[in-house]
């Protein structure tokens, strides 16, 4: 199996926390990455992230979309 390299961009997980997020940046050791509906960035370790499927990444910004509709911020 090959190792996952980051690519500005992606829409990946970051298992150490169980998001999902874009690739905003690099910074130093780490990969900056910033929610599907917007919000605050977070940085975290290439070796914690994993790509994922265009049904995960749809499934993840309908959840804020419906989230932001009854008023509720994630």
């Amino acid at each position: 199996m090959t190792a996952y390299t980051p690519n500005l961009g992606d829409v990946v997980e970051d298992t150490g926390t169980r998001k999902i997020g874009k690739i905003m940046g690099f910074a130093g050791p780490y990969v900056q990455l910033r929610p599907i509906g917007g919000g605050r960035e977070w940085d975290a370790r290439p070796d914690d992230l994993r790509p994922v499927t265009g049904a995960q990444a749809l499934r993840s910004a309908f959840a804020v979309a419906n989230a932001r509709s009854r008023g509720e911020h994630l």
